[in-house]
């Protein structure tokens, strides 16, 4: 269940282009502080972790870097308790799998409205994952969802303990270690014991790929 919050949320918008930047800015709902901008692979890599943003804007094709674009931009920044959500003019399965792999919890085509935006980022902030309509397919197709994995994701899910199945969902929603402690009432080494049990179990090497199997599982 998403965060509900009257709060406004930070967020920084990394795109090339500042005339979207700017048009971007003036479209976005009240409930959004915009607190920095980016142009580049770099410039993101260098503003976000100061800023601290809770959602950032991220184009999928940015220059700078090694030419990963926005899927640099996440990689560089693995384990932030930020979360990404991808605006990109591409519908394309390809950049929408490799930003979604790369750890961002949604993608939104530049069609959208200023208020889908808004909407979109409260979303990501409190925890869930958003696609455009016809974007999530690729995403259910690229991670391999069926009906018939259901009995597969019980099996897996049944090696975990409960405690294990919570502390999970929270990690793959993007939540930092110290959130998921204060919210389950345990120590942050606790909560470092519990994914790494749970890493293990599911033959998993990061929480980014937790996040795409607990997706591909429809567990978020």
């Amino acid at each position: 269940m998403s965060e509900i919050t009257s709060e406004r949320i930070r967020v920084v918008i990394v795109d090339d282009h500042q005339i979207f930047r700017t048009g971007l800015r003036a479209e976005l709902g009240p409930e959004i502080e915009v607190v920095g901008e980016a142009a580049t692979v770099d410039e993101a890599v260098a503003v976000i972790p100061g800023l601290a943003p809770d959602v950032v804007l991220l184009d999928v094709h940015l220059p700078g870097g090694a030419g990963g674009g926005g899927a640099e931009v996440l990689q560089r920044l693995a384990g932030s308790a930020t979360r990404f959500l991808a605006l990109s003019v591409s519908d394309a399965a390809d950049d929408v799998v490799s930003v979604i792999r790369a750890g961002a919890r949604g993608y939104l085509t530049k069609t959208a409205s200023g208020a889908e935006v808004t909407a979109a980022a409260l979303r990501v902030r409190g925890g869930d994952a958003v696609f455009s309509p016809r974007l999530a397919g690729f995403v259910l197709d690229a991670f391999g969802t069926g009906l018939g994995e259901t009995a597969a994701a019980d099996d897996e899910l049944d090696r975990l303990t409960a405690r294990e199945q919570e502390v999970m969902r929270m990690i793959a929603r993007g939540y930092a270690y110290k959130e998921v402690a204060a919210e389950l009432f345990l120590s942050v080494k606790t909560v470092e014991t519990h994914v790494s049990s749970v890493l293990r179990k599911l033959q998993l090497s990061n929480r980014h790929e937790l996040t795409a199997w607990a997706l591909s599982k429809r567990l978020l």
